[in-house]
């Protein structure tokens, strides 16, 4: 049994215990967003879900290399308090690029494979290539924390008024609304595998440097922002912010796409994680370089990953030195909490809602939307990763244009983000025009969506027509499937709209405590959860 733990940024933690999987993250538990710290209730839960002890974890896989005495101490005092005195000669230390790239290759189901990961920086490096052969990873490439493509796309992110290392995803929708008009090619460039920054300074060195070249008003960038999350998008300094975004967004797709070319020559697929391949964008021009069977990305590819990349990875190396290894391709992330129906009924009651019990969850949901409600979907285990996809979700009506409005007022969200779908397998290949294989099931990857797909789903198309789809399979997750399926019956369209159940800047919710709460400052119309369909509070 091995344990994975991450502590620190987007802290959690992983269980592995022979091919059953058991993860979270400590914002889940903890209800704070992006949590840094030991993560302690993770830890917790994933042993209650395995219905182990302490006692029976062979081997702690921590992700990171700790080098300040005071972390480490405090990191050793709380494994000792839950794993006990012991815990010491378990610990084995997985370094950060090494974490990522490892969730990426042994989930990726590919004996050899080129590894990547790019993010800000962890460990000292913000990038790292590797080579993978028979489960043996051999790091062929990297580049330092100072040059930096994750720090360059977060100093952008920051110059705009919005939260480095959160909002990163809020500057790439932004883009879509603009045309790029800066070379930025003096600021960050790609060296042969590696990237080369020509500033010379990260973090908020960079994002002043960045406001002088671009002569933009730093001081300002929060209001600027803020006017921007209310729809302020024509004024001339919110239009010099989306050029900004746009010319950030094409730099960064540029580069990916140079370091693909570079890396095709090597004649494998290519396995990817870390934080910047949270962006869809850039994901899809790696897609095009690489083809749709030869590119995986991790579904927690962010530092909420490393704790699983840990675990993996020391996993792997027991099975080689045993001769054990074969290839393990990821099917699904429904890996968190699962809660019972008396469980969740007897929260119903202690909250005092008024709720019925239903038998035809998939009918009763699409009739729910068709009549233009909003529905807050909770069922079987917590998805691991960034993504609701099914099982922690609000669905809506995905013809309905208006709905956006509806569901950006209740969720406080930013105006100019867009919605996601979640369609049919068998109906992806209509949706997506430029899909030319096995389509994405866990929301990693913007596609173009074909005419037909932006006159019947308007909700879920981007400004630009971009779309990034969730391919739902029956084999992995059957009722919400059938949801999808009853929709396409009474709808003519095999998709909804599919968005996280939770408030923007809270996380997904995780028990039916936290799916109540958000259901009730939300408004939402209906709350499956399980059999019971909630109505109202009373």
């Amino acid at each position: 049994m091995i344990l994975g733990v991450h502590d620190g940024h987007d802290a959690g933690a992983v269980l592995i215990d022979g091919d059953r999987i058991f993860a979270v993250n400590e914002e889940r538990l903890n209800r704070i967003k992006k949590y840094r710290g030991f993560p302690e209730l993770s830890i917790k839960k994933v042993l209650e879900m395995a219905g182990a002890s302490p006692e029976d974890v062979e081997v702690i896989a921590i992700a990171g290399i700790f080098r300040k005495q005071k972390r480490l101490i405090e990191l050793e005092e709380n494994l000792k308090s839950i794993l006990g005195p012991d815990f010491k000669r378990k610990v084995l230390f997985v370094e950060h690029h090494l974490a990522h790239s490892a969730s990426a290759y042994y989930t990726s189901g590919w004996r050899d494979a080129v590894v990547l990961s790019i993010d800000a920086a962890g460990d000292g490096l913000s990038s790292s290539v590797y080579i993978a052969r028979d489960g043996e990873m051999i790091r062929i490439a990297q580049s330092t924390y100072l040059d930096s493509l994750g720090d360059f796309y977060a100093s952008v992110t920051e110059l705009l008024g919005f939260k480095p290392m959160r909002h990163e995803g809020k500057v790439m929708s932004l883009a879509a609304y603009g045309k790029p008009t800066y070379d930025l090619s003096s600021i960050i460039e790609l060296n042969g595998l590696t990237f080369e920054n020509h500033l010379k300074v990260v973090g908020i060195e960079a994002t002043r440097k960045l406001a002088e070249l671009f002569n933009y008003p730093l001081r300002h960038a929060k209001e600027i922002a803020t006017q921007m999350k209310h729809g302020k998008l024509d004024g001339k300094l919110q239009r010099k912010a989306i050029e900004i975004a746009a010319s950030a967004q094409a730099h960064l797709e540029k580069l990916v796409e140079e370091l693909g070319l570079n890396l095709k020559g090597y004649s494998l697929p290519v396995a990817y994680a870390g934080g910047v391949a949270q962006n869809v964008k850039a994901n899809a021009v790696l897609r095009h370089v690489f083809g749709d069977e030869d590119l995986w990305v991790f579904p927690a590819m962010d530092d909420g990953g490393l704790a699983f990349g840990a675990a993996v990875f020391v996993k792997a190396q027991f099975e080689r030195l045993d001769g054990k290894w074969r290839p393990f391709k990821l099917e699904h992330v429904y890996l968190g909490p699962e809660y019972s129906s008396e469980e969740i009924e007897s929260v119903l009651k202690e909250e005092g809602f008024e709720y019925a019990e239903v038998t035809d969850i998939p009918g009763f949901v699409a009739d729910a939307l068709l009549d233009g409600k909003l529905v807050g979907l909770f069922q079987g285990r917590m998805e691991f990763g960034p993504r609701a996809l099914g099982n922690r979700s609000i669905l809506a009506d995905p013809r309905d244009e208006g709905v956006k409005e509806r569901l950006n007022v209740a969720l406080k969200r930013d105006v100019f983000q867009p919605f996601a779908p979640s369609v049919l397998w068998e109906k992806a290949g209509e949706y997506l025009e430029d899909l030319n294989g096995r389509p994405n099931e866990f929301m990693t990857m913007s596609y173009t969506a074909t005419e037909e797909f932006r006159k019947l789903a308007p909700a879920v198309v981007h400004v630009d027509g971009t779309t990034r789809p969730q391919a739902v399979r029956k084999e992995s997750n059957e009722l919400y499937y059938s949801v999808i399926k009853e929709f396409n019956k009474k709808a003519g369209i095999g998709a909804v709209l599919n968005t996280s159940f939770n408030m923007h800047g809270e996380p997904i919710v995780c028990s039916p405590r936290d799916a109540l709460e958000t259901f009730r400052k939300a408004g939402l119309d209906l709350l499956v959860m399980d059999g019971f369909v909630v109505i109202s509070s009373k």
